[in-house]
C-alpha cells in the first residue's frame, strides 16, 4: 500500500491546506468591504499586520500537520535513494528560495495581503524572482512540499503536494481578479481626483 487513507494525520493535512487559504481570502475580502480588521486593529497597517501574524501561524500549524502525517505513511523502496534525496534538496532549497525573495520583494503588505487594507504597491515588482515566475509564493511553497514529500520517500506526500497545487490554483482564480479589480478601482480614482481640480480650474477661468 502506498497511501494509508485511513490515517487521521493525513486528512487533517489536507483539511487544513484546505482552510489556510480559504480563511484568509475570506477575511480579507471581508476588510477591503467593511474594514472590520481596520477598525479591530486601530488602522490599516496594523490590521494588515495582524492578518500576517495568523498567516504565519497557520502556514506552521500546516507544516507541521504535514510532516506528522508523512511520520504516518508508508515509504516507497523506489524513493529512498540519493539520487531522489539530490533533487528533493534541490527542490525544497529552490522553493524556500522563492518564498523568501518574494517576501523580500513585497515586504510583509505586499505578501499579506496589504492592497486589501487599501496599502497599494507603488508600481509592480518585475525583479526576481517575479521576473522568473508570475506566483513565485505558490510555486516556491508547492517544491517545498515536493521536495520534502521526495525526501521522506512518501508517496502520501506526492498525493498531498498533488492538492496543495490544486488548492493555490483555485486561490488564484479568487484573488487574481480581485487584487485587479482594487488596483483598477485605485487607478480610476486618482485619475478622477486629476480631472477634478483641471474642471474646476476652467470653471473659474470662465467666471
Amino acid at each position: 500500500m502506498l497511501v494509508d487513507f485511513s490515517q487521521a494525520s493525513l486528512w487533517l493535512t489536507l483539511a487544513c491546506i484546505t482552510f489556510n487559504p480559504t480563511a484568509w481570502n475570506v477575511a480579507a475580502r471581508r476588510e477591503h468591504h467593511t474594514r472590520w480588521l481596520t477598525n479591530l486593529c486601530g488602522g490599516a497597517r496594523q490590521g494588515c499586520y495582524a492578518i500576517a501574524m495568523a498567516i504565519f501561524s497557520m502556514g506552521i500549524i500546516r507544516d507541521a500537520l504535514y510532516n506528522q502525517a508523512l511520520n504516518d505513511q508508508p515509504t516507497a523502496s523506489l524513493l529512498d535513494n540519493t539520487l531522489v534525496r539530490l533533487v528533493a534538496g534541490l527542490l525544497f532549497m529552490s522553493g524556500m528560495t522563492f518564498v523568501a525573495t518574494s517576501t523580500y520583494a513585497l515586504g510583509i503588505t505586499g505578501t499579506f495581503l496589504g492592497d486589501y487594507f487599501g496599502i497599494l504597491m507603488s508600481e509592480r515588482v518585475t525583479g526576481f524572482p517575479f521576473n522568473v515566475l508570475e506566483n513565485p509564493m505558490y510555486v516556491g511553497s508547492t517544491m517545498s512540499f515536493l521536495g520534502t514529500a521526495l525526501w521522506h520517500a512518501k508517496p502520501a506526500g506526492l498525493l498531498i503536494t498533488a492538492y496543495v497545487w490544486l488548492v493555490y490554483w483555485v486561490a488564484l482564480q479568487f484573488e487574481g481578479p480581485f487584487t485587479a479589480m482594487i488596483y483598477a478601482n485605485a487607478s480610476k480614482a486618482k485619475t478622477a481626483g486629476e480631472k477634478q481640480p483641471a474642471l474646476i480650474s476652467k470653471k473659474k477661468k470662465k467666471l
